[in-house]
């Protein structure tokens, strides 16, 4: 069989009914589109496959590809092929992150950038994403409800957590609700009444950079979600409780939030003095 654009719709179709973020959905149809305009009419197989593996290892990285992989070994199996399916490309595992992070001190330094600036919902929101660990998105379920306990429950994509709210951010925040008097729903929206979004909040922190001498390049929402997972690690030293918290599926996934940059192990091995020769 050759592949059809009425395969590649029933497949988006499956998707949806696994109930699939949009996000999801969008990528693995451009993934699967992709494999399709190299297959052109060509029959399915596994060689086929293979060789979209291979064309794949020439042009990204393989991380990259594999991602790409995934879709497709997903696609395979819906069509009830699972014996084309192949295997993901090798990785090796980083033991260090030369990401740009965001230090607990440019982190404060942004929170009084905005509150100086008279900005006290934006310092509101910088603190409760790196004091809680939400995601962005999740932002929506600190409601005044959730306040007024200490904890929002979060229902997403078919996932339930809990996210605790630290009691010093609970007393700031409920100041901000009687102030603002919000008396339910989410605490953080726009004048329309939405929920703020991920663009408004990264448009609004970059503004804050040159006043607050933070290179942009670390300022973004999920950074302080990194600074969470750091910050917890640091004290626990418990990937799998870490894990909970963030609402990951996987410990692999944590394990990139907790990802050192090599500056410690580096100093540690230049107080060593294993070096005998001078230069």
């Amino acid at each position: 069989m050759c592949i059809t654009k009425e395969m590649q719709s029933e497949f988006l179709e499956y998707l949806r009914e696994l109930e699939r973020s949009k996000r999801t959905i969008t990528k693995y149809r451009h993934d699967v589109e992709r494999f399709a305009a190299f297959a052109k009419d060509e029959i399915l197989s596994k060689n086929l496959v293979l060789q979209f593996k291979e064309s794949l290892r020439k042009e990204m990285s393989p991380v990259s590809a594999n991602s790409i992989i995934c879709a497709i070994n997903s696609f395979l199996k819906f069509l009830g092929v699972p014996q084309f399916c192949v295997k993901m490309f090798r990785v090796q595992r980083q033991l260090f992150s030369l990401r740009n992070e965001l230090s607990e001190g440019e982190y404060k330094r942004l929170v009084k950038t905005a509150t100086a600036a008279n900005n006290e919902r934006l310092a509101l929101i910088i603190q409760t994403i790196c004091a809680t660990g939400i995601r962005v998105s999740e932002l929506q379920y600190i409601t005044a409800e959730a306040v007024e306990i200490g904890r929002a429950e979060v229902s997403c994509k078919g996932k339930y957590r809990i996210i605790f709210i630290p009691e010093k951010l609970r007393k700031i925040l409920l100041n901000y609700i009687k102030k603002e008097k919000i008396f339910n729903g989410s605490v953080f929206v726009t004048r329309s009444g939405k929920p703020v979004d991920r663009s408004n909040i990264w448009r609004n922190m970059k503004n804050l950079c040159a006043a607050a001498y933070v290179d942009p390049e670390k300022v973004f929402p999920h950074n302080l979600r990194h600074l969470f997972a750091r910050s917890f690690y640091a004290l626990e030293k418990d990937i799998v409780r870490l894990s909970d918290l963030l609402g990951h599926s996987s410990v692999a996934t944590t394990r990139i939030y907790i990802m050192e940059d090599g500056s410690d192990h580096l100093r540690q091995i230049n107080l060593m003095n294993l070096v005998v020769l001078r230069s």
